[in-house]
Formats: structure tokens, sequence, C-alpha cells
């Protein structure tokens, strides 16, 4: 069975590969359609980088300026994995053919490495350090893709949505804390057509897997995490062994954690369901498929979780409580199961994201704003991008993006234009709309 990570099966023409893809790349600019000999690894990411608008000719933006790169980079828990993850890659990324990069979850680069000539060339796509490339901003590529399907890829040549990166080839992997499941980050190599070979994925795969290993530590004591934000289906990892939930169950595991002292089946059906009539039994059958999967982390009477459960919606509350916002914004992978209509669920997602954007704007700094505006809860919250203009300094080009932004909001809300919010000259002092209730 053919491997749909790797770029290309034994024997394929390069070349021709690279001219059919293209032809494919082109249709697919054009009319939105998309047909083998296109990968559906390729497709998919061809599809959501349509979404969220990328640009087929543009640049990444840089995100993190030499000044915030340094202190977020020296914080950042892959600091630690830098020495194996050289070790493994380094002499590839001083080859001269070669870059060894690796990205947070946000796909922002914090380190890329390798001979001075390749990394003049990767500059002309922005292939840098502070750049952030993820599909949203970067298109198709390789540690965008593994950060969005959570595996690990290779893109050839022309299936990199952004025709100037389609002279390149990449190969990269995620990475997680083994311990909680967390995603935090992504490793690549990318070079030239070579790359598209079962070696170079391999590669990645296991300089991954061993980065991984070195991070992790010895635990202290039995205990789970629980992974629900940004996902309809909650990842458990409990001594190194992961289980993704279904969305009842996760909505299950989440209240319980949350309610540490445990829950009535009476209430628990409440957070569940609500005000609809549901019979005993049913929440009673639920339980009954959750306890094999989870074990003895599960009793009754009243229902709860036998040991203490991390979960990430803890560790961003904390962080919050804390004032460690830039950690909290790391943490926060999206609305908790967003696709959850379950009234406990929902009044908890509710208020972790208000907590969120109550603590973004009363900071007002620039980068935090701008990453929360740049995500796909944050890209329609008025209120940001019109913090985040007030934030800039007054001739700053970089106003240009949320100053356009909020008004195209406006209208969409229609609250009508503020231009006196967004001039080059009488902006001081001025007030910043919400966004009416939906």
């Amino acid at each position: 069975m053919v491997n749909p990570w790797l770029a290309m099966e034994a024997g394929a023409d390069p070349a021709e590969r690279i001219r059919t893809v293209r032809r494919a790349h082109e249709a697919f600019l054009s009319d939105g359609t998309v047909a083998p000999p296109v990968r559906q690894v390729v497709a998919d990411s061809w599809r959501r980088s349509a979404r969220a608008r990328a640009a087929p000719d543009g640049v990444a933006p840089v995100e993190l300026d030499e000044a915030a790169l340094l202190g977020y980079r020296e914080a950042h828990p892959l600091a630690r994995a830098m020495p194996v993850i050289r070790e493994l890659l380094g002499s590839i990324a001083q080859d001269g053919a070669h870059l060894l990069a690796v990205c947070d979850p946000q796909g922002r680069l914090l380190w890329v490495e390798g001979h001075r000539g390749v990394l003049r060339r990767a500059e002309r796509m922005n292939f840098v350090v502070g750049a952030r490339w993820d599909e949203r901003h970067a298109g198709t590529n390789a540690p965008g893709t593994a950060l969005a399907a959570d595996h690990a890829v290779q893109i050839f040549a022309t299936e990199h949505y952004n025709r100037r990166v389609q002279p390149w080839t990449c190969a990269a992997a995620p990475l997680h804390d083994t311990r909680t499941g967390r995603l935090l980050g992504a490793v690549d190599i990318t070079g030239g057509d070579h790359l598209a070979s079962p070696h170079s994925l391999a590669l990645v795969q296991a300089t991954a897997r061993a980065a991984e290993a070195h991070l992790a530590a010895p635990p202290t004591r039995p205990g789970a995490f629980l992974t629900a934000l940004g996902r309809d289906e909650a990842l458990l990892v409990r001594d190194g062994e992961r289980l993704r939930l279904g969305r009842r169950h996760s909505e299950i595991m989440v209240l319980l954690a949350h309610h540490p002292a445990g829950l009535t089946g009476d209430q628990l059906a409440v957070l569940l369901y609500g005000e609809r009539e549901v019979r005993p039994v049913t929440l009673r059958a639920e339980l009954s498929r959750l306890r094999p999967l989870v074990g003895p982390l599960l009793r009754s009477r009243p229902y709860r979780l036998t040991t203490p459960l991390e979960t990430d919606l803890a560790s961003v509350e904390q962080d919050l409580t804390h004032h460690h916002l830039t950690s909290a914004l790391d943490s926060y992978r999206g609305p908790l199961l967003p696709s959850s209509e379950a009234p406990g669920i929902r009044r908890l997602r509710t208020a972790l994201e208000d907590r969120m954007r109550r603590a973004l704007l009363a900071a007002g700094d620039p980068d935090q704003l701008r990453a929360w505006a740049g995500t796909p809860w944050g890209e329609h919250d008025l209120e940001v991008h019109e913090a985040l203009v007030a934030a800039l300094p007054e001739r700053s080009p970089a106003r240009q993006a949320p100053a356009a932004a909020a008004v195209r909001l406006r209208a969409e809300f229609g609250l009508g234009a503020r231009p006196e919010a967004f001039g080059a000259s009488h902006d001081h002092g001025a007030t910043f709309a919400q966004p009416p209730p939906p």
C-alpha cells in the first residue's frame, strides 16, 4: 500500500510529477477543482489554504522580531530538545543543500539553520526565524501541513500552495509533549527535489521521536492529561498511552475534570443535555461505554474521577490567573470542544474565551493582539483588531492590515465606519466599538 504521506512512489519521474502537479495547482487556483495525481493530504491542504485566503504568490509574515524572538525561544520547551535535533540533523543543515528548521505550534520559525548560501536563498521567500509558516499564512508546506494534520509529511515542489516555495521540497514531523499530548511544534528539513524519498521522511520522524523522548521527564506520580481545546474529540494521555475519545465522552471527561468533587446523575445530565427530556438510561449507557475506555479512572455515586485529571483548559486558566499571558496564548489551541452544544461545555468555552479576550485587551500588547487576531477564532474579533490598531505606532505600516479588517468587520456588523480610529494623524483618544452580540 502506498504511504500517503510520502511525496512520490518508487520509480516516479520527478520532472513529470512537477509538471502534472503544476497544471493541477493552476487549475485549482482557477476553478477550485483538484484531482489525481494530487495526493489527498495535499488536496486537503490546498483547500484549507484557499479557505484561509493564503496568498499563492506572497511571503510569510514575520511575527516575532529579534527582541521578541530571543526571549520566547529561550523559554520554549523545544529549546531543551535542540541539542538532540542538531545532533541528528546538524550535518544535513551544513552540507550546503539543506536547511534545518524548528517551529512552534503556530508555525512560527524559531530556528532556521544551514549553510549561509542556502539561508540567503531561503530569505527570498521569508523562510527566516520569526516568520509564520502555518498553512493560514504560507499555504501548503511541510511544517505548516505537519502541524495541521498532526502527522509527518513530505511536500514536493509544485505541491506547495505558494508559487514562491515551489522550487523547494521539504519533510517535517510534529513534536509533542509525550506526557500531555500537547503539540509543541514541528521539525523540518528543506532542500531540493532529492528530499522526496522515504529516507527524509523517516529521518524527521526519528528525530521528532528522539526529541520527544529527551523532553519526557519520568512522572513523579501517576496521572493523566486531557487535551480538549480546539478539538471536537478530546485526547486522553495516560501513562504514555493516547486515547481519542468520542464527542459525548469528551464532554463527560471535561465536565468531571472541572468538578473534581463529583456530580450526581441529575447534575451531569443537566450539564450535558440542558432542559431536554432525556431518560436516565441514556446517560447511564454513555457512562457504561466510557468506563471500559478509562478503567478505574471513573467512579460513580457520585460520578467522579478517582485521580486528578489535568486538562489544557485548566492550564490556560492557571496561566491567566498568574498573568502568564504569553504562555496562555501558546496553550490556547482554540475554543473548548468547539462543536459541542452541551450547556456545561458551552459555559466553560465562553467563560475561557471571554477571560482570554479581557486579558489581551487589558495588556494591550500588539504582538499578543496580533497573534489572537490571526487565528480562526480571532479573525472576526472587531474589538481586538481595533485595539491592535490603537496599540501600534501611528505611522507603522503594520496598522494597515488590522485597520482594514476592522473597517470590514464594522461593515459586516452594521456598525458603520469609524475613520477617526484609523487615520494617520487624528486617532489619539479614539474609542473602539465592540460588535453586537450574535
